[in-house]
């Protein structure tokens, strides 16, 4: 992942994601815009847990990408 942070929250049942809206990871391939964060494809959120809330996450996928146009700039 770049520049996702993820929390989950057991008791409350609750994700967060946070991103640095002022991070720049390089180009797209493409070329046309900037990356400005990105799960890298569907992350299961399983897989970031232990114990017993984990099999409750089987099957839930998070997929992320934040980006803006080349011509925009912060």
């Amino acid at each position: 992942m770049k520049n996702v942070d993820m929390r989950i929250d057991k008791k409350a049942r609750t994700l967060t994601i946070t991103v640095d809206l002022a991070t720049d990871c390089g180009e797209s391939k493409s070329g046309k815009s900037i990356i400005i964060a990105s799960t890298e494809g569907n992350v299961e959120l399983q897989g970031e847990l232990e114990g017993e809330f984990k099999e409750e996450l089987a099957g839930v996928f998070v997929g992320l990408n934040v980006y803006r146009k080349k011509d925009y700039w912060l």
